[in-house]
C-alpha cells in the first residue's frame, strides 16, 4: 500500500511540477517555480520519512504529505489570486482615468461651445457693421444724387426765360 501511494504521490508531483513550469513559462513569471521546488522538497521529507519507518508511519506520513501538498496548492492559488487582484486594481485605475477623462472632454466641449458663441456674436457684429457702412454708401450716394437733382433743377430754373 504505502509503495503505490508512493508511486502515485511521486506521479502526482511529477506532472503537478511539469504543469507549472509551463505555465510559468506562458505567463512569463518565475512565481511557481519557488512554489514547485517547496513541494519537491516536501515530497523528498514524505519519502525520506516513509523510508526510515517503514509501513508504520505511512499514515502518518500520508497526513503530513496531504497538508503539505494543501499548503502548495493554497500558496499556489495565492500566487495566481496576486495576479488577478493586481489586474483589478489596475482596471479599477483605468476607469478612475476614463472618467477623468470623460469629464475633461465634457468641459473642452462646454469651452468650444462658449468660444462659438463668441465667435458667432462676433461675426454677427462684423455683419452690422457691414451693413452699416453700406448703408451710410447708399445714404451717401443718394444725398449726392439728390443735391444733383437739386443743382439741375436750381440752374434750370435760371435758365429758362422768366414769362
Amino acid at each position: 500500500m504505502a509503495g503505490a501511494l508512493d508511486a502515485s504521490f511521486a506521479h502526482m508531483m511529477q506532472q503537478h511540477s511539469i504543469r507549472n513550469v509551463v505555465l510559468a513559462n506562458r505567463l512569463g513569471t518565475g512565481c511557481s517555480s519557488s512554489a514547485v521546488r517547496f513541494a519537491g522538497f516536501l515530497f523528498f521529507l514524505y519519502l525520506d520519512h516513509t523510508f526510515r519507518n517503514g509501513s508504520r508511519g505511512a499514515e502518518k506520513s500520508k497526513k503530513e504529505a496531504l497538508s503539505a501538498a494543501t499548503e502548495v496548492a493554497g500558496l499556489l492559488v495565492d500566487s495566481v489570486n496576486g495576479g488577478v487582484h493586481e489586474s483589478f486594481i489596475n482596471e479599477k485605475r483605468i476607469e478612475m482615468e476614463a472618467r477623468a477623462l470623460a469629464a475633461t472632454v465634457q468641459r473642452f466641449t462646454q469651452t468650444t461651445t462658449q468660444w462659438l458663441t463668441v465667435f458667432h456674436n462676433f461675426d454677427s457684429a462684423l455683419k452690422e457693421i457691414g451693413d452699416f457702412e453700406n448703408w451710410i454708401k447708399v445714404m451717401e450716394y443718394d444725398c449726392e444724387s439728390v443735391g444733383k437733382a437739386l443743382n439741375y433743377i436750381t440752374q434750370g430754373k435760371r435758365k429758362e426765360p422768366i414769362k
